[in-house]
């Protein structure tokens, strides 16, 4: 039986609807995968159709999910089903080299930094943060703290650390941008400091694009100091659009609330540049599609990229069995929103760095062509 190739439009429906209900795979399907931690978790990374997506696999809606995929072949080919029915055939790629080196102190490398979709590295430098030991404040849905209780990274990654994985990610397997996110430390430079001394070292070892992310500091004058330090894009994430969901899911971020975000918004766009202001949005949460598109309508106008990406509920969190976002509800919000890029000439193709260049969490980019 020949197995079709998936082109680029049945690919975007897929995507969509992958990314909504997960994949049922089998326990001894390799590749690259990712459980826990603060950044996309329980997925797995695969390309179809061209791209390279991450794809939730270890939660429980996956588990129910319609689609399955085979055991992927010595080249990482898999066929991909729906309800039993053979749709075309995907990838699962292999590890990058740069996993199996460690640092001198014998910490491997994907300890402290992990390839995010096709050539992405990614990085929490911060594995703790303020919020969440404290179910009062934390985020509902966040997970950071999992990946290091079970010894998957380290607390904390210093700049000689973070530059040395740099430099080997781009010189084995050609990474091309990175991303340092971290807890929130404190509620002053809310992460910004330690940002900067990492994004200066890695800068000084490799010439690699960078975005830092973090909550809005109270000194906007932080965003020059990132710059300056070497961050090429900038992202602040409000996961939720409305401030009522925000009080719900996360009240301790909350605190810091959507009005002030638009402030940072505000004075960080003139030091980036536009488009290279980005915030990550979780639909699904509890916002309508009319409020997500609301609010990215006022991020454009700004000159933000609103990534929107659904919701995956991740297992030990207080929302692990909070339903994801269907896939008709994601088309509902990402069909009209890549209209309003494309209008805007704000594309994911133009971001020099971060979620939004990476697009492997969302079938986002696909909507703005």
């Amino acid at each position: 039986m020949t197995v079709p190739t998936l082109g680029t439009l049945s690919g975007r429906k897929l995507i969509t609807d992958l990314q909504s209900m997960g994949l049922q795979i089998g326990e001894q399907t390799g590749g690259i995968s990712r459980k826990g931690g603060a950044g996309p978790s329980d997925h797995k990374t695969i390309t179809i159709a061209g791209q390279t997506i991450m794809v939730p696999v270890f939660t429980a809606g996956a588990q129910r999910s319609p689609f399955q995929a085979s055991l992927p072949d010595q080249s990482g080919s898999s066929v991909l089903q729906r309800d039993g029915q053979t749709l075309g055939i995907i990838h699962f790629p292999s590890a990058p080299r740069f996993y199996g080196l460690s640092t001198a102190d014998g910490i491997p490398y994907w300890k402290i930094a992990l390839l995010h979709g096709r050539d992405t590295l990614a990085t929490t430098v911060h594995q703790t943060c303020i919020r969440y030991a404290d179910r009062r404040t934390s985020c509902q849905f966040c997970a950071i703290g999992q990946s290091l209780e079970a010894d998957r990274t380290i607390a904390y990654k210093t700049p000689v650390q973070l530059a040395e994985v740099a430099k080997a990610a781009v010189e084995l397997d050609g990474v091309r941008d990175m991303v340092l996110t971290t807890g929130t430390p404190n509620v002053i430079d809310r992460g910004a400091a330690v940002l900067a001394e990492s994004a200066r070292a890695i800068r000084a070892a490799v010439d690699l694009p960078l975005q830092v992310q973090c909550e809005p500091p109270r000194d906007h004058d932080w965003f020059g100091r990132l710059r300056d330090a070497g961050a090429d894009s900038l992202g602040m994430h409000l996961e939720a659009a409305t401030q009522v969901v925000r009080e719900k899911i996360m009240p301790g971020k909350a605190t810091v609330s959507v009005e002030r975000y638009m402030e940072a918004f505000a004075s960080a766009v003139p030091v980036f540049g536009r488009g290279q202001v980005n915030t990550y949005l979780l639909a699904g949460l509890g916002d309508s599609a009319e409020d997500i598109l609301a609010l990215a309508e006022r991020l454009i106008a700004l000159g933000v990229y609103p990534f929107v990406v659904p919701f995956v509920p991740i297992s030990g969190t207080p929302l692990e069995n909070h339903a994801p976002p269907s896939a008709d509800f994601m088309k509902s919000v990402l069909a009209p929103l890549g209209r309003m890029l494309r209008e805007a000439n704000m594309k994911s193709t133009d971001i020099r760095a971060g979620c939004g260049r990476c697009g492997a969490c969302s079938s986002l980019s696909a909507y703005e062509s």
